[in-house]
């Protein structure tokens, strides 16, 4: 019998600039990624928390993946990190839960781009 449990799936970037066009892009692939490496089916997903650094505020990232499709009636939340001087610039980090059958040692959290420095053992490279 398979055993379904709420499992927390962590992902980062870096958007290359405070534009909508640059904070879409970053987001987008890392919901891409996240969604291929963990076989995400979108009735599974609970709830995703995104934060962005302070110079992140053309665009919530919320907004974003509300326009994926089947993500319409996800519950989403923006919230800002707060500052640490020298720390990453220009980053987005998401907390994604989810319902599913995968032990907490098959999820695949993925740090994409410059939030990859933050977590080396879980960017993409480490990954594939």
């Amino acid at each position: 019998m398979v055993q379904w449990r709420v499992r927390a799936i962590r992902g980062a970037t870096t958007a290359a600039e405070n534009t909508v066009v640059a904070i879409r892009e970053a987001v987008i692939e890392l919901l891409d990624q996240l969604e291929a490496h963990n076989q995400i089916e979108h009735e599974e997903i609970i709830s995703a928390i995104f934060t962005t650094t302070p110079d992140l505020d053309a665009i919530f990232p919320a907004a974003i993946a509300r326009e994926r499709p089947q993500w319409e009636n996800v519950a989403l939340l923006d919230v800002q990190q707060m500052y640490v001087e020298g720390s990453l610039k220009h980053c987005i980090r998401l907390l994604l839960q989810i319902n599913t059958p995968a032990s907490q040692s098959e999820i695949c959290h993925l740090y994409l781009r410059g939030a990859k420095n933050l977590r080396p053992d879980w960017s993409l490279s480490q990954v594939s």
